[in-house]
């Protein structure tokens, strides 16, 4: 049997955020608050001549939905660390829509990379690798910083090193997706992150509902929302129910009563659980 580590990391949803720019990728990054989501991401790693990465997504009763081979950020890890291995990842949600797993696909394959070849990476050097190979590909700013613990997340200082603060609520969330807005387009453009740093709200949030209303009134300022969204919000806000934008995709999350039947409307509505930990390694098979 081939040795193989598998690691997990949960995945995040971004509520509201704003891009930080510093000087290198290290002290590049956002300020913002989202929810770590207990649905992610596992890598499975082996060893193997030349790097290889396939992004695999199931449904929950594990039936392919899709695969594909390559990912440049994960691959780019690899790179970085000097080492050669199969690496497949696995998710249930939609890929690039809004879910934070392209940063729970790094977490989770250095990790399980790390203890394949016993690199003895601490979880600080394993998260401020993840967050370079994200702000260097522009696939993500503030959701390697959130996947290093769980619940809600608010980030005052931008990066994985930064103040992180966090609660644990422990209500259900709901959220449907339309399919992805990609990140780059957002992250790159210097009108948008104009308006997006215009639209930011100051402060943390203290429980959930101010979460959610933080939430609201960013997506309403920051112009991101795409006709769907807006229907189903304007759905949600009718129904009294707590609802937002994923940042970024095109989809919505909210929690209370009401939620799952004002989503059903639109889309399957997907259940989410908020986590209680972030990214880890789950075994090392001989």
């Amino acid at each position: 049997m081939v040795r193989t580590a598998v690691a997990f990391s949960p995945g995040h949803i971004s509520g509201y955020f704003m891009k930080v720019a510093g000087e290198s990728p290290a002290t590049t990054g956002s300020l913002g608050a989202g929810i770590v989501i207990e649905e992610g991401v596992v890598a499975s790693a082996s060893a193997a001549e030349t790097i290889e990465v396939v992004v695999g997504r199931r449904d929950t009763e594990g039936a392919v939905l899709s695969e594909a081979s390559g990912s440049p950020p994960v691959e780019y890890a690899l790179e970085r660390l000097d080492v050669s291995a199969r690496v497949e990842t696995r998710c249930s949600l939609p890929i690039g829509a809004g879910f934070g797993l392209s940063a729970a696909a790094l977490l989770a394959s250095i990790t399980a990379v790390d203890a394949l070849f016993d690199l003895g990476m601490d979880r600080r050097g394993i998260a401020a690798l993840a967050h370079e190979a994200e702000v260097v590909h522009s696939t993500g700013l503030g959701d390697v910083a959130a996947c290093q613990g769980g619940g809600i997340v608010c980030r005052t200082t931008p990066g994985p090193g930064g103040e992180i603060r966090r609660f644990y609520p422990e209500e259900a969330i709901w959220a449907v997706s339309f399919g992805p807005l990609p990140t780059p387009e957002v992250i790159g453009s210097q009108a948008q992150i104009e308006r997006i740093a215009a639209a930011f709200p100051e402060g943390c949030p203290s429980d959930l509902p101010e979460f959610f209303r933080l939430s609201r009134a960013f997506a309403g300022r920051s112009g991101l929302v795409p006709p769907e969204v807006g229907a189903v919000l304007a759905a949600c806000d009718a129904a009294g129910v707590r609802a937002s934008m994923t940042m970024l995709g095109r989809g919505a999350f909210a929690t209370g009563d009401g939620a799952e039947e004002v989503f059903s409307r639109f889309a399957p509505p997907i259940p989410l659980h908020i986590a209680r930990e972030g990214f880890r390694l789950l075994e090392v098979r001989a």
